[in-house]
């Protein structure tokens, strides 16, 4: 456990875990900008961000920092640690209080945006489905696919949206005020 920010710039490389538990308002530098650097210094770093905080635009400023799930702190042991798995696997934890909070902010604040991302009708309905915060497991059930059917669709929609996770397709559909694709 490290206290602040820069402590975490120095020790975080040097031991390159798989995945950090981050808080926001630490000393010094904060969890979102200490997130960001350690994203540029270590790419494939999972970092879920844990904080009492449930504001939109701090949520959203982390996702796009490089977290891959937001937890509150008054989450239980059983709760990180399935989020700490759930991020080992590609998902992107969020407890259902942020994830309602990101739901609604999709709903109150879209945007027109006119770059075409050439979705597919079913790669447009998946990333519907991802930004509503359902695993993939969840996506597979609800449209009647196999598991690993949702996964190839994920990734055909990274690359046509130039993103790396979910959390950055999300982050693109709501700023696109949910108008990408719909071509194919």
């Amino acid at each position: 456990m490290w206290r602040s920010g820069e402590e975490a710039l120095e020790k975080v490389p040097a031991f390159r875990p798989d995945v950090v538990l981050m808080d926001i308002h630490m000393p010094g530098i904060s969890g979102i900008e200490t997130t960001a650097r350690l994203k540029a210094l270590l790419p494939d770093l999972l970092v879920i961000m844990v904080t009492v905080y449930r504001d939109h635009d701090k949520i959203f400023d982390a996702l796009k920092a490089g977290a891959c799930g937001y937890l509150l702190k008054r989450s239980s042991p059983d709760e990180i640690r399935r989020a700490i798995a759930e991020v080992r696997t590609g998902g992107a934890p969020m407890s259902a209080e942020i994830a309602r909070s990101v739901v609604e902010a999709f709903h109150r604040q879209p945007k027109p945006h006119e770059e075409a991302a050439n979705l597919s009708k079913r790669e447009t309905e998946i990333l519907g489905l991802l930004t509503q915060g359902l695993a993939n497991k969840e996506i597979a059930d609800r449209l009647g696919l196999s598991i690993e059917t949702v996964r190839v669709h994920l990734r055909r929609i990274y690359d046509k949206l130039h993103v790396h996770s979910r959390t950055e397709a999300a982050m693109k559909y709501r700023d696109a005020g949910g108008g990408l694709g719909r071509v194919g």
